[in-house]
């Protein structure tokens, strides 16, 4: 297939995607797994392996995202959101940057990866951000503004200019996610201080 084609398909099913995930519809983790696919055959072009690498697990996750939601959606369709112990937060995000670690030194000795540390600890920390997107937290949304906004960078560096623009587009998701869940989280703890005094 021809690389620009190949790449705009990937970035329309991710931009599909995504804004399937703002609006908390099990949907989203199938056409994730096609965007993921695309994905990984557009970094094996672009040499930026941990991202390829990343693609394949993100298809795991995406699977066992579908399956925790499909277990947890309400009345109007859409998942119900679960708060984020402090505890989770920082176990979640120092297991990423260990891993990101590992994964940039052995992309460094061992690949001709383009951006090797960089590019391994966003596909770390995007994994994170995943893991908690699966189980329903909001905060996984703040995490994918943070990394979307650096993987915006390093995809212009690599004249992945697409990719880049898409990643731009994901920030806007993002704030959009986060904006929708946060609306989704409050009115359920609203709900529930409701249900307790009435």
């Amino acid at each position: 297939m021809n690389p620009a084609i190949l790449e705009w398909s990937a970035a329309i099913v991710s931009m599909l995607g995504v804004w399937l995930m703002t609006r908390r519809v099990t949907l989203a983790w199938p056409v994730g797994l096609i965007s993921v696919a695309l994905y990984a055959l557009v970094f094996v072009e672009a040499r930026l392996y941990s991202d390829t690498l990343l693609q394949i697990v993100f298809g795991g996750f995406l699977v066992y995202g579908w399956v925790r939601w499909r277990g947890q959606v309400e009345d109007d369709g859409r998942v119900a959101i679960v708060p984020l112990a402090r505890v989770a937060v920082w176990r979640d995000l120092s297991i990423g940057v260990v891993f990101g670690l590992a994964l940039g030194a052995a992309m460094h000795v061992y690949t001709n990866a383009a951006l090797p540390w960089l590019d391994a600890m966003l596909a770390a920390l995007s994994l994170v951000a995943q893991w908690w997107q699966a189980r329903r937290h909001t905060a996984a949304w703040w995490l994918w503004i943070l990394v979307d906004v650096v993987y915006v960078g390093m995809y212009m560096v690599k004249s992945l200019h697409v990719t880049a623009v898409l990643y731009l587009v994901f920030v806007g998701l993002a704030v959009m996610g986060l904006r929708a869940w946060t609306v989704a989280r409050n009115d359920a703890l609203l709900h529930n201080a409701e249900g307790r005094c009435g």
